[in-house]
C-alpha cells in the first residue's frame, strides 16, 4: 500500500533522509523510529506530498507521489492522506467541527455535518463540537486534530511525534485513539517518533 524506493534527500548538498526500500502494507501499522534530526519528519513530509525528495520513488495505493505535480500532490493529500501534525495547526477561530468543515472543503468534499460530529463523537469530545479551537484543552485539541485527520476517509494516516510531549497515560491513550481511528476508516498509519514508550504498540518499524 505505501511503498518506498531507493529514496533520498538532501538540503544545501547534505544528505539527511536515505531509505532504499521499505514497504508497509495496507491497512498496517508502522512506526518511523530515530533519533532527532534522523530525517523521521522529512521522509513524513515527503510521502504526504509536501516536499519533492532529491531521488527516488514514493508509492501510495499505487500513485506514483513523486511523480505528480504540485497541484495534483495537493489534490492527492488533500483526498487519500490524513495527517496528524506535530504542531497541530488548528484554526484556533474555527470550532472543532469548523476545523473539520475545512478539511472536507480544502478536499473538494461536501461539509456532511452528522459526520462530522460522528467523527468528534467517535473520539469522545462531541460535546466540544462547536467550542473555538483556541479554547481546547492540549488533549482536547490533539483529539479534534486526530478527528480532521480521519474526516476524509483516507488511504494513509501520517502521524509526526504525536505523544512526544504527553505523560505516560495520554501517550498510551493517543496511540490508542490513533490505532481505532485507522482501523475503523480501513487506513494504513505510520507514526514517526524518537519517543522509547511508543515501541512496544507496533510490530513494524523503520528504524532511521
Amino acid at each position: 500500500m505505501l511503498e518506498v524506493r531507493d529514496l533520498a534527500h538532501r538540503y544545501n548538498g547534505t544528505e539527511v533522509l536515505r531509505v532504499p526500500a521499505w514497504e508497509v502494507p495496507r491497512g498496517a501499522a508502522s512506526l518511523v523510529v530515530g533519533p532527532s534530526g534522523s530525517g523521521k519528519s522529512t521522509l513524513l513530509g515527503a510521502i504526504a506530498g509536501l516536499l519533492t525528495p532529491s531521488a527516488g520513488r514514493i508509492l501510495v495505493e499505487g500513485e506514483e507521489i513523486t511523480a505528480l505535480s504540485g497541484a495534483g500532490r495537493d489534490r492527492f493529500r488533500a483526498r487519500r492522506i490524513g495527517i496528524v501534525p506535530q504542531t497541530l495547526h488548528l484554526i484556533g477561530v474555527l470550532s472543532a467541527r469548523g476545523n473539520l468543515a475545512l478539511a472536507r472543503r480544502l478536499a473538494g468534499l461536501p461539509e456532511d455535518r452528522p459526520w462530522l460530529d460522528q467523527c468528534l463523537a467517535r473520539l469522545g469530545i462531541g460535546p466540544l463540537a462547536a467550542r473555538k479551537a483556541s479554547q481546547l484543552s492540549v488533549g482536547e485539541a490533539q483529539r479534534v486534530a486526530i478527528a480532521r485527520a480521519v474526516v476524509n476517509r483516507p488511504a494513509l494516516i501520517l502521524a509526526d511525534e504525536p505523544t512526544s510531549a504527553l505523560d505516560d497515560a495520554a501517550c498510551a491513550k493517543a496511540l490508542a485513539l490513533l490505532r481505532e481511528e485507522a482501523r475503523a476508516c480501513g487506513a494504513t498509519l505510520v507514526v514517526a517518533t524518537h519517543d522509547q514508550r511508543v515501541r512496544e504498540h507496533f510490530d513494524l518499524r523503520l528504524e532511521l
